[in-house]
């Protein structure tokens, strides 16, 4: 199958983002359905419910984006544009990154970035050396291609919530066992 040049999404942020979220370049299914993070078997959103403990999963998108929101949540990718044969980031050819920069410099009061998987930190950390105030931090991918195991990914995963410790964290049942907080 030849490479086929794909191009992300528009940032999901909004002034008062406190943790910006970047991922890599989104996968084919999600470009498809224009959905961050559609595939179902990737983990994101049931990684990132539990960091603010909200079922995203049950949601639908625009839910999920809401929500989002009212965490002080920001989602985009490093990449802008790209070859790729398929969803897999080790096919990621050809890269025209985004400006980090220039978004970060929007978000008065961003207080993290994570990097979602390793494509999206090697790309993204070139292009954010040092950050004023803001801790950069890179996590396991979300993708089912890393095979880290849930409970490995989400106890780094966690760890986001301390940028959002003031956000009051809503109180659901998680299967996993997590109970409800107060942050």
């Amino acid at each position: 199958m030849p490479a086929v040049r794909h191009a992300s999404f528009t940032p999901h942020v909004a002034p008062d983002t406190r943790l910006l979220i970047l991922g890599s370049l989104p996968g084919v299914r999600s470009l498809a359905e224009r959905q961050y993070y559609a595939h179902p078997t990737n983990q994101f959103w049931r990684l990132l419910g539990a960091v603010i403990n909200r079922p995203l999963t049950d949601m639908t998108y625009d839910e999920r984006l809401g929500a989002l929101r009212e965490a002080k949540v920001g989602l985009w990718d490093v990449i802008r544009s790209a070859e790729r044969r398929s969803s897999s980031d080790s096919e990621i050819r050809e890269v025209e990154a985004h400006d980090l920069a220039a978004l970060v410099g929007t978000l008065p009061d961003l207080r993290m970035i994570a990097f979602n998987g390793g494509k999206a930190a090697a790309i993204g950390r070139r292009q954010l050396p040092g950050v004023e105030g803001v801790e950069v931090v890179d996590l396991p991918s979300s993708s089912a291609a890393n095979t880290g195991g849930y409970a490995g990914k989400l106890e780094r995963w966690l760890r986001l919530r301390a940028v959002l410790a003031d956000w009051t964290i809503l109180p659901f049942a998680e299967p996993w066992g997590g109970g409800s907080a107060k942050r």
